[in-house]
Parts: structure tokens; C-alpha cells; sequence
């Protein structure tokens, strides 16, 4: 999975679980989602478990700080250094 994709996949997430859908369009790749109260202690729960549970990925407590949550652009590099690779994609090159 390219980290275009998972961008895609958090961004959309984002939109449609937090914002209603982002009518306006105002969700982008920088947004600070910390600073502006889209991401609180109950969201990143649920966006923890969205990243389990469609991408396979578990972010260890380490992990969960503010620069790796800042923005779906932070979020997304931190998350495609952790996607495991495909079957038989031994010694492939992540994104």
C-alpha cells in the first residue's frame, strides 16, 4: 500500500467520522488536527482502531505523540513505516 493510498484512506476516515463528510472541502493533507479539536483523546481511539482494523497497523505508545498526529500528512508517513508487507513480498522496498 503506497502512502498515497493510506493518505487517501485517513483522510477520507477523518472526513466522513469527524467532520461530516467535510462539506467544505476544508480537510487537508496539514491540517492541524490537534490544534483545531478534530483529533481528541476519544477520536484517536477511534482513528486507533480504524488503523488496526483496515490497515493492519498497531501504534505502539511510543508512537502516540503530537508530531505523529498533527496533521493526515504526519499520520500517514508514521503508518506506511509500519504497513507489513504483502505475502511473498519478502525484501520488497517500503514506501
Amino acid at each position: 500500500m503506497s502512502i498515497d493510498e493510506i493518505k487517501a484512506l485517513i483522510q477520507n476516515f477523518i472526513a466522513e467520522n469527524f467532520l461530516d463528510g467535510d462539506p467544505d472541502g476544508e480537510l487537508e493533507d496539514t491540517t492541524p488536527l490537534l490544534e483545531s479539536g478534530v483529533l481528541n483523546s476519544m477520536n484517536s481511539a477511534i482513528l486507533l482502531n480504524f488503523l488496526r482494523e483496515e490497515i493492519h497497523v498497531r501504534v505502539p505508545l511510543t508512537e502516540m505523540n503530537e508530531a505523529n498526529f498533527r496533521d493526515v500528512q504526519a499520520i500517514s508517513k508514521l503508518v506506511a513505516g509500519m504497513v507489513p508487507a504483502p505475502a511473498g513480498a519478502e525484501g520488497a522496498q517500503k514506501p
